[in-house]
């Protein structure tokens, strides 16, 4: 089976120590790979399955990589969601297991059947009550629609999502993308929010 030198996910030293010492315990280890995969999205993250399966099991559109003495399997339906992610330990000494620290975003619309009506300001007040907001609400914040100008839409984050460090990130990479495919009509969506006012942000 060809290995793929370009990585798609890269597991940390830390990460490849533990995982490794996990693995060594199954049977016949050196038959297996970690699996990581794409299962769905949790609110503006995606939601993974991690496991190990044995490697002839790998398809051939899946990205396989050896680090470390660790094969790693992507299946080619998850490498777009996962390309440029990390695999680590927490950054919590007490916190256990693993995390994936990935820089692209799940479309909040994904799934999503919506009939948008009226001009364009209603159209983006549908979508972000009906959509974008109920994502957003799971990690304290919302989007409002602040006004429209010709095709621009101007946005402002509110709740946990003022002051985060993130939200630059989810209105660029998530809500504009999600905006501008649901309403085509759209060429610019600016967030105007004064992120230096916010007192209690839901990251740190």
């Amino acid at each position: 089976m060809a290995v793929d030198t370009d990585l798609v996910l890269t597991v940390t030293e830390p990460a490849l120590e533990k995982i490794l010492e996990i693995r060594d315990g199954e049977d016949d280890p050196t038959s297996l790979a970690l699996r990581v995969e794409v299962v769905g999205q949790d609110g503006r993250e995606y939601a993974y399955d991690l496991g190990f399966e044995p490697l002839d099991d790998a398809g051939p559109g899946d990205h396989v990589s050896d680090q470390g003495g660790l094969k790693v399997v992507v299946p080619a339906g998850s490498i777009e969601q996962l390309r440029g992610a990390t695999l680590d330990l927490p950054r919590n000494p007490g916190q256990g297991g693993l995390v994936i620290r990935n820089p692209n975003r799940p479309n909040p619309l994904l799934g999503a059947t919506l009939e948008l009506t009226g001009d364009l300001a209603e159209k983006v007040q549908q979508l972000l009550a009906e959509s974008i907001n109920p994502s957003l609400a799971m990690h304290g914040g919302y989007a409002s629609l602040v006004g429209v100008e010709d095709t621009k839409v101007f946005l402002t984050m509110g709740g946990g999502c003022q002051g985060c460090a993130l939200s630059a990130a989810t209105l660029r990479e998530g809500i504009q993308v999600a905006i501008r495919e649901a309403i085509p009509e759209v060429t610019e969506v600016i967030d105007v929010t004064d992120h230096e006012s916010g007192e209690n942000p839901f990251y740190r």
